[in-house]
Parts: structure tokens; C-alpha cells; sequence
């Protein structure tokens, strides 16, 4: 009877919906789960349903997220509603479980367990040293763009090989150029043992194509799988899935085709559109009711997303009728929008209606150049807020230092670890020994950390320097011995005191003082480093792994998101894509302007348009009790005054639901210019807009309908220059800018009068 009841108590204030999601056992099932439809609920009641009421063992189950902070959140749930543990579940990151999965067979695709997880700027290091390394210019072939691909390729699962195959022919210089970095790029990470992000979700794709009796002992063990976001998966991620699932068939996606907002970096929403044609006969669930938001901001979204063609189809409902309208401000520029959006959080903080925390309040915006003037109005008026997408925590100059210490010491074939960190804190080993070094350990066929050992009875560094490398050399493999036995924050506490690293940061002034404090966050880390952790791995994985490679591997997946602290009482500031997942009472959306939001680019791809809507529709659906819209009628962007109106975004929310207003700083210019102000909108209206982001004064003779519009990334031709590709647009009127990234001649800016640029229609 006890067990009924629990039974019962589980799916109790479940609504139909949920509960038919909740109660599907066996076989694929898509659950379009709206924005604030409960399906975190749903996730881990269905968990805890299938372990409690079919009997089916926690391990046997694999749960997929896309932030920690939600596998953290799940596995929590799931605990209370089992009233223990789930232990041997698998909860985790699609990079976790990737990264999970190669600790336990590196061996197998040719590396050791001890592998080190190159974060973003490592992985664009060691693209910037490969490129050098094979004389490509680093100023003409951004590294940042090469990586930029290699990461798409990756995504892709087109490998070194693939790609070389496909593109060392390719009339595009720039693709050649990535096929010849790509494979060499490949082999300097197998050298060091080391992964970037994208290898988390592609070698074990590998290593369950290449071992079909692994995949085997995966598909048995994981008889469930449950996928959160799953509009956001790539291909890599599709076929992970796919691999683990194909046989029993039991995978349950939950996902929002309407919040599909990362097709940028490799998300394919053909995923979660086609799931019904790749799985026939899935059970399909539509979450439609909206436990967050008031029916005016639900009316808003749902109008909003509608003008989408590409989408499953759902309408958000809620019971929450009515609520406040929709606020849409008119600014005079990007200054004068962020103190009216301040100001306004002060009047609402002070005197709202139970508002009395700076956390109901966020501020959204859709590139993080616009943060700038946001961040002088908050701390002009002192109110205090955290920014979302700034220099991370584990991205300061300081942590960097100290775990590249860590990561040596986990994995001594760290070349770029070493780098950072050989002299630092200064040791007196020079650039120029540095150099020799490389070239010599090159040439030995050895790591740079045993070179260092050998240098100074080779003569290949001078005297002093060969001594420092040595006592170098020492001092890791002291701790790399240490590592197997030591708790990481003992060891880590032990290396800091003995490089005195704290006394040293100090010494700096007061910016040393914040980064000594920071060092000193870290090691509270790392003493503090989740145990919780450790009961979770398998008794094999425990036994296998040492704890400061766990925690190197934490650290090195942290999220952005995951660092945001919801209990600390401050406005967030965040792009748009940080803020999916998150909710506040009040949201302002800034910078609703043409050609901002959306991009200019998306007017040239319907797909990206559709994808710029889906952003919008993000945004609108934070809001709980408020949404406010903001726009100005100028903005400095790029160092050139943009003059723009308002989001055809914006222009679609229905205007029954919106309160048009404008800040005092232009009610105040319009009231004392009238003649001035009538005369410039009867400019702007002849004008009209240029489609890319700005206005175009009329006077200068740039409208003439036969004038080539250019848009970033397109191809032109120029008779001197030749080929190449726009990188940027600047200016307006008759001072417009190109600037072109030429195949032969490298960079060039142009102003578009005088270029005779033409649209390179061979290419």
C-alpha cells in the first residue's frame, strides 16, 4: 500500500499532458515541450517512474543535458523523489558522458586516460603555433575563422582525412588553407593526448563504430535513454544517440523546435523536425501549457513565432490571464536606453509590488558589444548587477597559470600547458631558449618535459637555463607522483605554497591582490571539490582515474551558465543565447533595432531569419510578470554611428498588447525642437532602410537602385586587388566602408564609392 501510494503521490499535480509523457515506457517519443511547460518535471518524474513502477535498475538508465547546473538539478530531483540516490545512473553533458566514456577506453583510440580536455583558447593556441608552424599567415587566415571550421567539420563527423580529400582542391583559398592545418592540427592534440571540445563527441561516435562489442555493452547497459534540448543537437550528437539507441529503441527527446537557437555552432533543428521519420512510430507529446508567464506575454510569443514556417507547430497557454503590457520604449541613442532601463529598475525595485530584489530584474541583448553602456549606467547609479558571458572565471590570467601547473602534472605530454607555465613564475628561461628547446625536442621525437630534463647535459640552453628547466622538470614529476595519492586541494595547496605564488600576485598592486584572492577562490575549490562526484563514477572508473583528473575534467566543462549565481541579489546582464533555460519576473529585450536584432545577414538566409525569430521568441519567454522592449534611434557600433528604427521583430507583437513610450531624454528634444525633429523623421522616411542595418542619407546620392548592396561574407571582385570575401560594413551614406579579405592580397578596407567592387558570381 505504502508503495501505491508513492506511486500515486508521484504523478499527483502532473497535468494530462505530462502524465501521458511521464507514463510511456517502451519506445521512441518526442515531447515538444513549450517554453515554462514543466519538462524538467517531467524528465525526472519519468526517472523515478520507471525505476520505481517497472523495477527498471538506476544504472540502466542514461539521462542527457546540456548544462551541468541541469544534471546537477535532475540527479537532485530524482534523489528526493526515490528517497536515495539513483546510483549508477548516468546523468551528464553530452561532453561529460563523451569525456566519461574515453577516460574508461582512451586506450583504444590511441590515448591514455590521463588525456587533458583543451578548452576554446587552448585549442586556438595550439591552431595559432600549427599555422606558424606551417608559415600560414595569421593576419590574412584568422585563427580563430580555421578553428571556427574545424570545429564545423568536427560536428559534421567529417574527420582530418575527409576533409583534406574534400578541400585541398577547393577553388575557396580559405577552405585549402583549413585542410592543410586541420590534419596537422589533429596530430599535435594526439601528441600531447589531448581532446578539444569537439572530440568529446566525436571519438566516442569512433569508438562505438570501430568496436562493435563496446557498443554492444553500451546498448545493454543503457536500456533507457532520455535527451533534454534536443533541438539544439548536431550531427555528432544525432549519431551518438543514435548508436546507443538504434537497437532497443527506447529514447525519449524533449525538446522546443521554437527554441532551436544554435545553428551557428552546428545545431541541425532537422533533428528534432524529422525524429517522427527517423524513429516511425514515435509517441509524440505536445507540453502546451505554460506555468511561467501572463497571457499578454504568452499572446506576444505565441504571435511572434507563428510568422515562423519551418516549426512543429504549438500555441503556449496559461492561466495566468491578463498582466501587464508590454513596455516598448523609444531611446535617442544606446546611452540614453540603458539609464532609462536603470532607472526604470530602481523606481520598480523601490516601489513595484513585491519587488524588493535586484535578481527579479534582467537585461537581454543580442551581441555583447552592447553590455558597454549597460555596464556605465549600473555602476553610475550603483546598482549591482552580474554579467553573464564576461571573462570567466576559469578563463582569468591567473587561473590559467595555475591549472596549466594541474595539467601538466596530470599529463605531462601538455605542450601547451608547459608553455604557460616553464617560466612562470619567472624562472629566467627566455624566449630564445625556448625556442631551441622546441626545436630540439622536435627533432628527438621527445615531449617538451622530458627535453627539459636532458637540455642542459645536451647544450642546447645556456647554462642557467638548462638549470631552471631541470629543477622544472623535477618539481612536476614530484607532484605528478603526489597527484595518486593526495586529495587535488591538499596538492594544490601544497603547490602554491612552494611556488609562492600568492606573496608574488600580490606584489603586483591591487589588481595582484584580486588575482591572489582569485587563486585562493580556486584551492577553496578544489578543497571543497563535490565528493558527490565520486559516487557517482563506477567502482572500474574510481580505481582508474585519479581525483585531480575528475577535477580538471569539471573545470574544463563548466559551463557559462553554470556560473551564474541565482542567489546573489543583482540584475544579470546576458546575451540572449545565455539567457535560454533561465526565467526572471522582469525582462527588458534592448537594442530592437533593424539590422541588430535581427542581424543584418539574416535578411540574405531564410533559415537564419527563422533562426534570429526563435532568438526573439527566447527572449519574450523569460518574462514572467514584465516584459519591456527597448530601441534607440541611433547607436554607435563599430566606431560609426548606426541610425536605425524599430525590430520588424518588435512590429509583431500585436499592438493591443503593447505600451508605447519614450524616454524623457527624447520626449524632452522633441518637445523643445518640433520643426527639427519633423523635419529629420520626414528624412528618415524618404531615406527608407537599407536592409543592412543602418540608415543611408539620401543627399549623398546613395540610393541609386543599381548600386551593388553588400552583405558580410559574400564574394566580390576588384581589378587590382582580385577575389575575395566581405568581412565588414561600415559607415554610411557616401563614406560606406568594405572591408574585403582578398585570397592574394590579404586585408583591405574600401570605401564602396571609389572600389567598383563587383559580386564574384565564379566562385
Amino acid at each position: 500500500m505504502n508503495d501505491l501510494f508513492s506511486a500515486l503521490e508521484l504523478l499527483d499535480g502532473l497535468n494530462p499532458e505530462q502524465r501521458q509523457a511521464v507514463e510511456h515506457v517502451h519506445g521512441p517519443a518526442l515531447v515538444l515541450a513549450g517554453a515554462g511547460s514543466g519538462k524538467t518535471r517531467v524528465l525526472t518524474t519519468r526517472v523515478a517512474h520507471l525505476v520505481q513502477e517497472h523495477g527498471v535498475p538506476a544504472d540502466r538508465i542514461l539521462a542527457v543535458t546540456f548544462t551541468n547546473k541541469a544534471a546537477g538539478e535532475m540527479r537532485e530531483r530524482i534523489g528526493r523523489m526515490l528517497g536515495g540516490e539513483p546510483r549508477g545512473m548516468w546523468i551528464g553533458t553530452f561532453h561529460a558522458l563523451g569525456a566519461r566514456i574515453l577516460r574508461r577506453h582512451a586506450e583504444q583510440v590511441g590515448f591514455t586516460s590521463t588525456f587533458t580536455i583543451f578548452d576554446a583558447e587552448q585549442a586556438l593556441r595550439q591552431i595559432k603555433r600549427t599555422q606558424d608552424d606551417l608559415q600560414i599567415d595569421t593576419k590574412r587566415w584568422n585563427p580563430k575563422a580555421v578553428r571556427s571550421a574545424i570545429s564545423g567539420a568536427k560536428n559534421q563527423l567529417v574527420n582530418a582525412a575527409q576533409f583534406v580529400s574534400d578541400h585541398e582542391s577547393d577553388f575557396d583559398l580559405f577552405l585549402r588553407t583549413v585542410a592543410r592545418v586541420y590534419p596537422v592540427y589533429q596530430s599535435a592534440l594526439r601528441d600531447q593526448n589531448a581532446f578539444d571540445f569537439d572530440d568529446l563527441l566525436v571519438k566516442p561516435v569512433e569508438l562505438f563504430e570501430s568496436n562493435p562489442g563496446l557498443l554492444a555493452r553500451y546498448r545493454d547497459r543503457f536500456a533507457f535513454v532520455l535527451v533534454d534540448e534536443y533541438q539544439d543537437t548536431n550531427r555528432a550528437q544525432f549519431r551518438f544517440l543514435e548508436l546507443l539507441a538504434g537497437e532497443h529503441r527506447n529514447l525519449m527527446v524533449v525538446g522546443d523546435d521554437d527554441q532551436s537557437i544554435y545553428g551557428w555552432r552546428g545545431a541541425d533543428i532537422s533533428n528534432i523536425l524529422d525524429f517522427e521519420s527517423t524513429y516511425p512510430g514515435a509517441a509524440v507529446v505536445r507540453l502546451e501549457q505554460n506555468y511561467r508567464s501572463t497571457s499578454v506575454i504568452l499572446d506576444a510569443a505565441n504571435a511572434v513565432i507563428s510568422q515562423n514556417l519551418n516549426r512543429k507547430g504549438k500555441t503556449l497557454r496559461t492561466d495566468r490571464e491578463g498582466g501587464e503590457p508590454i513596455t516598448r520604449v523609444e531611446c535617442f541613442d544606446e546611452r540614453d536606453e540603458a539609464r532609462w532601463i536603470v532607472s526604470e529598475i530602481e523606481s520598480r525595485y523601490e516601489n513595484g509590488p513585491g519587488l524588493h530584489n535586484y535578481r527579479d530584474f534582467a537585461v537581454l541583448y543580442r551581441t555583447n558589444a552592447q553590455s558597454r553602456a549597460l555596464e556605465d549606467a549600473f555602476r553610475q547609479k550603483r546598482v549591482p548587477y552580474q554579467i553573464v558571458g564576461g571573462v570567466r572565471f576559469y578563463e582569468r590570467r591567473e587561473i590559467q597559470d595555475v591549472l596549466g601547473y594541474l595539467r601538466l602534472i596530470s599529463n605531462p605530454l601538455d605542450e601547451d600547458a608547459f608553455l604557460r607555465v616553464v617560466n612562470y613564475p619567472r624562472r629566467g628561461i627566455g624566449a630564445a631558449s625556448l625556442e631551441r628547446l622546441r626545436d630540439w625536442a622536435a627533432g628527438e621525437g621527445i615531449p617538451l618535459l622530458e627535453a627539459a630534463r636532458g637540455a642542459q647535459e645536451a647544450a642546447v640552453v645556456p647554462k642557467g637555463a638548462g638549470r631552471s628547466l631541470a629543477t622544472f622538470a623535477d618539481l612536476i614529476q614530484r607532484y605528478s607522483a603526489r597527484a595518486a595519492t593526495v586529495r587535488v586541494g591538499l596538492l594544490l595547496e601544497e603547490l602554491i605554497e612552494e611556488l609562492d605564488l600568492l606573496r608574488k600576485l600580490e606584489e603586483e598592486g591591487p589588481e595582484g591582490e584580486d588575482r591572489a584572492d582569485n587563486v585562493k577562490e580556486l584551492i577553496a575549490g578544489a578543497l571543497e571539490f563535490d565528493k558527490d562526484l565520486l559516487e557517482e563514477l563506477d567502482p572500474e572508473e574510481i580505481d582508474a582515474f585519479t581525483e585531480l583528473d575528475l577535477f580538471l575534467q569539471r573545470v574544463a566543462l563548466v559551463a557559462d551558465i553554470d556560473r551564474v549565481d541565482p542567489d546573489a541579489d543583482t540584475v544579470t546582464l546576458m546575451t540572449l543565447h545565455n539567457a535560454k533555460g533561465l526565467e526572471f519576473p522582469h525582462v527588458f529585450l534592448a537594442g530592437l533595432e533593424d539590422g541588430l536584432f535581427p542581424l543584418s545577414r539574416a535578411y540574405d538566409e531564410p533559415s537564419e531569419m527563422e533562426e534570429e525569430r526563435r532568438l526573439f521568441y527566447v527572449g519574450i519567454t523569460r518574462a514572467e510578470d514584465k516584459l519591456y522592449v527597448t530601441h534607440a534611434r541611433q547607436r554607435r557600433r563599430a566606431g560609426d554611428f548606426m541610425f536605425g528604427r524599430l525590430s520588424p521583430f518588435a512590429e509583431s507583437i500585436p499592438e493591443a498588447l503593447v505600451e508605447p513610450r519614450m524616454t524623457p531624454t527624447l520626449t524632452a528634444s522633441q518637445s523643445s525642437t518640433p520643426h527639427r525633429r519633423r523635419n529629420r523623421q520626414e528624412s528618415f522616411e524618404r531615406e527608407g532602410f537599407s536592409g543592412g542595418g543602418k540608415w543611408v542619407d539620401i543627399d549623398e546620392g546613395s540610393l541609386n537602385q543599381d548600386a551593388p548592396r553588400y552583405v558580410k561574407g559574400e564574394r566580390v571582385a576588384h581589378a587590382t586587388f582580385g577575389s575575395g570575401r566581405v568581412v565588414e560594413i561600415s559607415g554610411f551614406g557616401k563614406d560606406t566602408k568594405v572591408t574585403v579579405d582578398f585570397d592574394e592580397v590579404g586585408r583591405k578596407k574600401l570605401l564602396i564609392r571609389y572600389a567598383k567592387l563587383e559580386k564574384d558570381w565564379e566562385i
